[in-house]
Parts: C-alpha cells; sequence; structure tokens
C-alpha cells in the first residue's frame, strides 16, 4: 500500500500543479468562459428567442443553454493542456518534468485528468448561472455527466497532441483559431441539424463536436436529433484513440526530445 502510494505521489503532484496553474487565475480562465456564454445566450436569445422553436414545447433560450455549455466545456478542456504544454515549451521549464521518473502514462493522466476537471468546473459554473434566469429540465443526468468527462477527455487529449505539435504561440493560435473554433460553432450548439439543406446535414455528422452537443442536449430534454447512444459511442471511440495517438506520442517523446 505505502508503495502505491509513492508511486502516485509524482503524478498527483503534477495533476495537482496543473489544477493550481488554471485555479489561480479563476477570472481568466473560469468566469470570463462563463460571461462568455451569457453574452452568446443574451444576443441569441434576443434575436431568435420568440422567432424559433427547434424542438416542439422547448423555447430557443432553453434549447440553447446546453449547447453553450458543451461548447465551453469541450473549449476549455482543450485550451487547459494545449495551453500548458506549449507555455512549458517555449519557456523551456518542461524539461524539469521530463527529468522526473514519471512515465509517459502518468504524463498523460496528470494532463488529461487536468483538462477534464477545468472543462467541467465551467461547464457547471454555466449551468448554475443560467439557473438564475431560466428553469433548464434534466431528464437524464447520468447521461449529461458522460458526455461532458468522455467529451472533455477528448479535447484534453487534443489539446496535449496540438501541445506537442505546436512550437510557438502563434501556431497554437492558428490551431484554436481554424480547428477548434469552426468545429464548435458547426456543431448544432445554436440550431438543430434538421434546419440544415442535406448536403449540409451529410456534412454535419462528420464532425465529432455535434455528436457531443446533440447526446449532450439530450439528456437535458430527453429529445436530440440522433440516437443518444450513437453519439456516445462515436465520443468513446474518438476519445479512445485519441488518447491512444497521444499516449504513442508521449511514449516517442514527439517534440519533447531534442
Amino acid at each position: 500500500m505505502n508503495l502505491i502510494s509513492q508511486r502516485m505521489r509524482g503524478p498527483w503532484t503534477l495533476f495537482k500543479k496543473e489544477l493550481l496553474r488554471f485555479w489561480r487565475v479563476g477570472f481568466q480562465t473560469v468566469a470570463a468562459p462563463v460571461m462568455t456564454a451569457l453574452l452568446y445566450l443574451l444576443i441569441f436569445s434576443h434575436v431568435l428567442g420568440s422567432r424559433v422553436e427547434v424542438y416542439p414545447g422547448v423555447p430557443y433560450t432553453v434549447f440553447l443553454i446546453p449547447g453553450l455549455i458543451m461548447m465551453s466545456v469541450l473549449q476549455n478542456a482543450f485550451a487547459n493542456s494545449s495551453s500548458s504544454l506549449i507555455q512549458s515549451k517555449v519557456m523551456g521549464n518542461i524539461i524539469f518534468v521530463l527529468l522526473t521518473p514519471l512515465s509517459y502514462i502518468e504524463f498523460f493522466s496528470a494532463f488529461l485528468a487536468a483538462s477534464i476537471i477545468r472543462g467541467l468546473c465551467v461547464g457547471f459554473s454555466i449551468y448554475l448561472v443560467s439557473m438564475c434566469f431560466i428553469d433548464l429540465p434534466l431528464n437524464h443526468p447520468w447521461i449529461i455527466l458522460a458526455f461532458a468527462v468522455f467529451g472533455s477527455g477528448m479535447l484534453g487529449a487534443f489539446g496535449i497532441i496540438a501541445g506537442l505539435w505546436a512550437e510557438k504561440f502563434d501556431q497554437m493560435a492558428a490551431f484554436q483559431n481554424f480547428v477548434i473554433m469552426p468545429l464548435s460553432f458547426l456543431s448544432g450548439v445554436f440550431y438543430s441539424i434538421h434546419s440544415l439543406p442535406p448536403l449540409w446535414q451529410t456534412v454535419s455528422h462528420f464532425n465529432p463536436f455535434f455528436y457531443m452537443i446533440d447526446g449532450f442536449r439530450y439528456g437535458f430534454f430527453g429529445m436530440s436529433d440522433i440516437s443518444p447512444w450513437f453519439s456516445l459511442s462515436v465520443v468513446i471511440a474518438s476519445f479512445i484513440t485519441l488518447s491512444l495517438v497521444t499516449i504513442g506520442m508521449l511514449r516517442a517523446g514527439y517534440k519533447l526530445r531534442g
């Protein structure tokens, strides 16, 4: 038992360091995404609230909130691992982590767990604030939790990949602006894909963010554009695939060892 506790001390310390890294600037890492989500909610509900009803009996403002929550969860899970790695590489202090006896699995687990925690913190904060204005139903809480955990885990792993690949801050910014943001906004956060032309409905099915948003929304309303179980299987399969790719890159020391 003592050997296990000693073995866990390293990954636990790295995990705690990653938690403290974003928590100490919580105004930027948690409060700012909450404010952004509320601004989206205010603007879109004001413009479209009385004109659009996506699901029968569900006001557009209520429809919008789960999508905004999940989009924020995904973006912040990605930002946590990617920003930590690129900052460590640019500043040169990544060497202090590499010199420790941590295995690549422990390295991956600590970064991944911290990303999931940040994503869940941001999502839960948005949920609490939105509940002050709107009564949001919870039909399937466990489905909500499953999509939030696996979705943030998938983007946490993706963030590690991006952090390993990028060598400069502008490369990371390009990754964020040309990959993460388009996938987020074209995932059905603000609309149902059934409102799109057939061609774009087909294209949407190749966007993994769509399955995370749609399945997460099902947990609130019990309604979705496609089967939530199919969406969950896609998300889990994507999470496992990205995790294996990330672990392979860490094991090879990709852009970590000169």
